[in-house]
């Protein structure tokens, strides 16, 4: 390679590499905290007589206030940038994680926990910190750098979850809680990052941009969205579920203490590998076959885990093939919307699509508490998991990809 030509790479690979690390470090911290919340559900319970239900439906409820709040967080980083979106998401979470840290009471847990951290997770995570990078990268390279944060952004879940069951054990929930919320606002910064520009020449002129209004409703309009949007529902389900209730379900196993931990930190640790494999096949493969085959064997593993008798050997081997389809719908949905849309409103598109994977969150946090207090068994969620991931396997198959060849639709990328 020429002098000139290894210098014209490399400010290209720099920004890059940079925009990448950044977000994955927002992520990382915003993903795992709220990965940790599962671990909170006994110690609440316990220490200040709060009832499971009461508990479940915060963290239920942060996942309902993320989806509506995801699509006005992603309209605003693409207008306004990351920055100040990231900036005040980060600043909003710490505020959330303080309030319940100190909450003596059911309605201060569900503003702190619920209210407070739903906002400040959709101004810290996928729907702003994705679309960054995806207008960052060219087409090629696009569903691999996506992977790529996704992946990295498995490492928060990996260390925070044994990180606050240390603390807690130690230190008690309130230090626990101070300590995320102290890691929130440490990366507030990182937004700056994914609002620079790689200073690559422009050569050819920006085609004219849609309005916003245009392009909701020509999404709206396409079916392949829709199906997209409908079976983003299943993920949300089938992950608060598990991440929410997992430890409490392990402890009615007679399973190991700290093993529910345990198995969150293995979710995350091979989400990592999930993630970027996810993000790889997409690039080579038509991505809505990749996520019907993932919906796939992610209720297999479900169901095998929920007939087969417990046992530490299962439960980790479990949480290692969960870890491997985890999060790896994310770059593969966001890189479909790109893909068939373009990037310039890429944040408020897919967070319209992720109002439906919230929704399922939702339902899937606040229902096990649900089940559990009517029945005491969380049996009926299980199969609920599975059934709903066959359901999303048979939406995304007949998706139709095609680009939509709208000069305005489209953002033209920086080097990558």
């Amino acid at each position: 390679m020429s002098t000139t030509s290894s210098k014209r790479f490399a400010p290209a690979f720099n920004h890059t590499t940079l925009v990448i690390l950044a977000a994955a470090l927002v992520l990382s911290a915003a993903m795992g905290i709220r990965q940790t919340f599962g671990l909170f559900i006994g110690p609440f319970s316990f220490d200040r007589g709060l009832p499971v239900t009461l508990i479940a439906f915060a963290i239920a409820l942060h996942n309902l206030v993320w989806g509506f709040a995801q699509p006005f967080a992603g309209a605003a980083a693409d207008r306004y940038g990351s920055a100040p979106v990231i900036a005040f998401g980060a600043t909003t979470f710490a505020a959330g994680l303080t309030l319940s840290a100190t909450a003596p009471s059911g309605p201060l847990l569900i503003v702190g926990m619920g209210l407070l951290v739903g906002i400040g997770v959709s101004c810290t995570t996928f729907g702003v910190v994705l679309p960054a990078v995806g207008r960052m990268a060219s087409p090629e390279k696009r569903s691999m750098a996506m992977g790529l944060v996704s992946a990295g952004g498995s490492a928060g879940q990996v260390l925070m979850v044994p990180l606050v069951q240390g603390i807690r054990l130690h230190a008690g929930i309130a230090t626990s809680l101070f300590v995320l919320a102290f890691l929130m606002l440490m990366v507030a910064p990182l937004g700056m990052v994914l609002d620079r520009r790689a200073k690559t020449p422009v050569t050819r002129q920006e085609p004219p941009v849609s309005s916003l209004r245009a392009v909701l409703g020509q999404a709206m309009r396409h079916r392949g969205y829709r199906l997209l949007t409908l079976g983003f529902f299943t993920c949300g389900f089938q992950l608060a579920f598990i991440a929410t209730h997992l430890p409490g379900y392990l402890s009615l196993c007679h399973m190991p203490l700290g093993l529910g931990a345990t198995a969150l930190a293995l979710i995350g640790l091979f989400n990592m590998v999930g993630s970027w494999t996810c993000g790889w096949l997409g690039g080579r493969f038509r991505q809505h076959y990749v996520l019907g085959w993932l919906y796939l064997i992610r209720s297999a593993t479900i169901g095998a885990f929920f007939l087969l008798p417990k046992s530490a050997f299962t439960v980790v081997l479990f949480a290692a093939v969960m870890g491997l389809t985890w999060l790896g719908t994310v770059p593969l949905t966001s890189g479909l919307v790109a893909k068939v849309f373009g990037t310039r409103h890429l944040g408020t598109l897919f967070g319209v699509c992720f109002l439906s994977h919230q929704i399922g969150s939702f339902l899937g946090a606040w229902l096990g508490g649900v089940v559990f207090d009517l029945t005491g068994s969380y049996s009926l969620l299980w199969q609920a998991t599975v059934a709903s991931g066959l359901i999303a396997a048979l939406l995304h198959f007949p998706i139709d990809d095609t680009a939509l060849h709208t000069p305005a639709m489209q953002a033209k990328p920086a080097s990558a």
